[in-house]
């Protein structure tokens, strides 16, 4: 394994970031634009080239006042908040109370034509049907990007994505929560050390219970239907997906996924625009190591949240519950254990200022920390492209398998 101090970038080195929520800045670091694979420059307009004794920062551009504003950028120090947008007045002024920006647009649109030259990278928190196009426009403009998940809501999109990505040669991070979890970052520890032995089964659940329906707030937006309207559950499955891929890189290769309606309140599927009739959907995929794997996206359930669990030949994981569920381990010769979840946070493996709880389950300093360090280091980001697909594609085939009534279909790859 190479030292954090090395040049060298290999893959190893990479998946130490990725395990250890990335190293802090020393103070050599500079931003550089990012080449594509044919050493052709970035599409659009080139990435603004900074260089210099590393006084520079990231300059950031923050799209969405909703989550958005939810963020820590502000606290990385090497980071800064140069301008924000969104089309609501109200959450523009979110982001401007939380980041202290002054540069505020009405659009993504016109921020990237009227402010273009003050940032080099943004992160877009807008709605998921909109993600791949907001990506698509900040990219072409030479810009790196992290995105809120899911990547995309087709694999006509996924493939456009990647392509886009290994044109540019710019960095694309996707914001999934999942991955820099507490307990996930435990079980990728465990899992890198041999600990589980084969890892023969991963669990992962993502409840939200109420969304979508026709009487969630988020359901209707100044008395229109929003997005989020009847929305099929497998379409956002990175909550649930990101505590497999997460842990052992796994890709799944082969689904087969049930839904169900429970909610008298959830539209039917003439009154969605996504024809989708489950507010419930559970998967049992197979991946390219030949592992079962279970993910489920519940809208309507007595549970909230995201538990994972982790069955190995030599010892399995079980993470809390909203339920109640104790956090665990069980060993084949020691039997169970409660398992003591590291509290990552805490340890430098976070610059100074953000060494404090944060959101959905003490990721949110992570998952800004590893992007603003990546487009600084100009490395890989732990979630890249291929992460975010293989977290994201499986979810897509899945509600197409529940649409045709649980037949079992082939998942595409999507990896160099």
């Amino acid at each position: 394994m190479k030292n954090k101090g090395e040049s060298v970038d290999t893959p190893t080195r990479r998946r130490f970031l990725g395990m250890a929520g990335a190293a802090v800045l020393g103070t050599g670091a500079a931003l550089v634009s990012k080449q594509g694979a044919d050493g052709a420059e970035p599409a659009g307009k080139g990435c603004p080239r900074v260089t210099g004794n590393g006084s520079e920062k990231v300059r950031l551009a923050v799209v969405g006042g909703g989550f958005g504003a939810a963020q820590h950028w502000h606290e990385h120090p090497m980071c800064e908040v140069t301008a924000v947008t969104d089309l609501v007045k109200e959450r523009r002024q979110a982001l401007v109370n939380r980041y202290g920006c002054k540069s505020v647009f009405s659009s993504l649109e016109e921020m990237l034509e009227k402010a273009y030259g003050t940032f080099d990278a943004v992160a877009v928190f807008t709605d998921a049907p909109s993600h791949a196009r907001h990506v698509a426009l900040c990219m072409e403009a030479g810009k790196h990007v992290t995105c809120a998940c899911p990547a995309a809501l087709t694999l006509d999109d996924l493939g456009m994505l990647k392509r886009l990505v290994e044109r540019t040669g710019l960095i694309y991070m996707m914001h999934e929560s999942s991955y820099y979890r507490q307990p996930c970052m435990a079980a990728r520890e465990l899992y890198e050390a041999g600990d589980f032995g084969r890892l023969c089964c991963s669990e992962g659940e993502y409840y939200h219970p109420g969304i979508c329906a026709k009487g969630h707030p988020l359901s209707v937006w100044q008395g229109k239907k929003s997005w989020r309207f009847g929305y099929p559950p497998m379409l956002y499955p990175t909550h649930s997906l990101g505590l497999l891929i997460g842990v052992t890189g796994e890709r799944i290769v082969r689904v087969s996924c049930t839904g169900q309606r429970v909610g008298r309140s959830f539209p039917e599927p003439g009154e969605n625009v996504y024809g989708n009739p489950f507010d419930n959907e559970m998967a049992i995929g197979v991946t390219n190591k030949g592992n079962i794997c279970r993910f489920s996206v519940f809208w309507q359930v007595a549970a909230h949240g995201e538990r994972g669990q982790w069955l190995g030949e030599k010892m399995s994981c079980y993470m809390a519950g909203s339920g109640g569920q104790p956090q665990g381990m069980m060993r084949l010769e020691g039997g169970y254990t409660a398992w003591e979840v590291p509290e990552y946070w805490k340890t430098d493996r976070l610059p100074k200022p953000m060494r404090h709880p944060s959101g959905h389950g003490g990721s949110a300093a992570f998952l800004a920390a590893e992007f603003i360090e990546s487009v600084a280091e100009m490395r890989e980001p732990a979630v890249d492209i291929y992460e975010s697909i293989a977290m994201t594609a499986p979810g897509i085939v899945a509600h197409q398998s529940a649409m045709k009534g649980g037949v079992q279909l082939d998942v595409p790859c999507f990896d160099r």
